[in-house]
C-alpha cells in the first residue's frame, strides 16, 4: 500500500462521523456504506430516512436492524450490538461492522410475461394455448431476510438481478393458477382481477422466504391462438343472429319493401318475395330449423319464383306475360310520377326514383279543396294562395 493510500485510509477513518445513504437511482435494492476497513467511529450518527432500513453486519451476522430515524452509534441505541463480543471494551475504541441500507419502497411497473404459450385444457375449444402478460409492483419486506436469502455480500443489489427469478416464479404460479380456477377461455378477459388477486397471494407466499412481497399484481392481457379467436368471433356472430325463425321474417319484411320500391310492378314484387323465402328457408335448413310454411324437408332445391295474377289471384311464374288460370294480362298498368315522370306501378303512393309521394296536393280552402297541380302556387278553382 502506498502513502497516499495510508493517508486516505486513516482519513476515512477519522472523519466518517455520518452514515447516510441518498438513492439517486430507481431501481436499487440494497447498497452497502463504503466504510475503510468497516471501522465505525464510537459515536458516530445514522441517519435512517423514509423507505429506508440499515442493517448492520457484524462478524457475517444481522446485528441489528434500524427503521427510519437519526441515531448515535453507542451502547445505548444498539441493543443487540451491546452482546457481540466487540462492545466488550466499553466503546473506547472503533468497531468493525458493514453498514447495509435497504431501500423498502414500492417498486412499480416491473413486467412479467409468458416466454412459451401455456397448454390449457378448455370446456369449449379443447387444449388451447394461451398467452399472458402484465405488471406488478413489490418492495423489501424483511430486510434481514432479504440480505441472508439473495443480496449476500453484495455491495449494490438491483431489481435487474433478482428480476428473471421473479419472472420465472410468477409464470409458474400463472399457469398452476389458470389450471385451478378453470374459466373458460372466452370469459378470462372478465376474470382478469379475480385472477390478479389469487396469483398475488400465492406468489407472497413464494417471496416470503426471500424477504419480499408483491403489493400488486395485474394482468393486463390473455390471448387465444388465432383459429381459437376465430371461432369465438363465429360463435358471438350466431349469438348475434338470435332466433332463426324472426331472422326469416325480417328477410322477407325486406323484399316486400325492395319490391314496393320497383318500377316492375307485379313481377318485382313476386320476384322479391320469392327471393326473401328463399333465402329465409336456407337459413333455417342451415341452423336446423328445416324449412317454413309445411314445405318438405327433403326437397333440396330452391323455391322457384312465383307472382299472382292481378285479376284472378292465380300464383304464375315470375315474368309469365298471361295468367294459366284466366287468361288475364299479368302486367299490371303504369302510371307516370307527378312529379318526375318515371313510370310506376298504378297505385303506388311514393315513386322510386324520386321518392316523392303521389297524393295531389289540395286548395287549404275548405270550401273548395280542389286537386292541385305539382308546383301550382294558386288554386285554379279560387285562386287561393298555396302553403309553401
Amino acid at each position: 500500500m502506498s502513502i497516499f493510500d495510508k493517508v486516505k485510509e486513516a482519513a476515512l477513518n477519522q472523519f466518517i462521523e455520518v452514515i447516510e445513504w441518498l438513492d439517486d437511482s430507481q431501481d436499487t435494492l440494497l447498497y452497502r456504506f463504503p466504510v475503510a476497513g468497516q471501522e465505525i467511529k464510537n459515536g458516530a450518527q445514522l441517519i435512517v430516512r423514509e423507505s429506508q432500513t440499515a442493517v448492520f453486519v457484524f462478524e457475517g451476522q444481522v446485528a441489528d436492524v434500524f427503521t427510519p430515524g437519526k441515531y448515535e452509534i453507542d451502547g445505548g441505541n444498539t441493543p443487540i450490538l451491546t452482546k457481540l463480543g466487540a462492545w466488550k471494551y466499553g466503546f473506547n475504541s472503533p468497531f468493525k461492522s458493514e453498514v447495509y441500507f435497504v431501500n423498502t419502497k414500492q417498486f412499480t411497473d416491473m413486467k412479467w410475461g409468458t416466454s412459451n404459450p401455456i397448454m390449457l385444457r378448455d370446456a369449449d375449444f379443447g387444449i388451447v394455448r394461451l398467452r399472458a402478460f402484465g405488471a406488478y409492483s413489490m418492495r423489501v419486506a424483511d430486510p434481514a431476510a432479504f440480505i441472508r436469502e439473495i443480496a449476500g455480500t453484495n455491495a449494490h443489489f438491483q431489481t435487474e438481478d433478482i428480476e428473471g427469478q421473479l419472472k420465472r416464479a410468477i409464470v409458474t404460479e400463472f399457469s398452476d393458477s389458470l389450471g385451478e380456477l378453470k374459466i373458460p377461455a372466452i370469459d378470462l378477459a372478465s376474470q382478469y382481477k379475480e385472477i390478479g388477486e389469487k396469483i398475488r397471494g400465492m406468489i407472497n407466499e413464494d417471496f416470503k422466504g426471500y424477504g419480499l412481497e408483491v403489493t400488486k399484481f395485474y394482468v393486463e392481457n390473455v390471448s387465444v391462438p388465432d383459429e381459437v379467436q376465430t371461432a369465438i368471433d363465429r360463435r358471438a356472430s350466431m349469438g348475434a343472429l338470435g332466433n332463426v325463425d324472426q331472422y326469416m321474417k325480417f328477410q322477407a319484411a325486406d323484399a316486400l319493401r325492395d319490391a314496393a320500391q320497383n318500377e316492375g310492378g307485379g313481377a318485382g314484387l313476386g320476384a322479391g318475395l320469392g327471393a326473401g323465402f328463399a333465402v329465409g328457408n336456407q337459413m333455417a335448413g342451415a341452423f336446423g330449423a328445416g324449412p317454413q310454411g309445411g314445405a318438405p324437408a327433403g326437397g333440396g332445391g330452391v323455391v322457384a319464383a312465383t307472382v299472382g295474377c292481378p285479376s284472378c289471384g292465380k300464383a304464375n311464374a315470375a315474368g309469365a306475360k298471361f295468367c294459366a288460370e284466366c287468361g288475364g294480362k299479368m302486367e299490371i298498368a303504369q302510371v307516370p310520377c307527378i312529379k318526375c315522370g318515371a313510370q310506376l306501378r298504378e297505385g303506388a303512393k311514393f315513386c322510386s326514383e324520386c321518392g316523392a309521394t303521389q297524393e295531389k296536393q289540395k286548395c287549404s280552402n275548405p270550401e273548395c279543396g280542389a286537386e292541385l297541380n305539382p308546383g301550382a302556387k294558386f288554386c285554379p278553382e279560387c285562386g287561393t294562395k298555396t302553403e309553401e
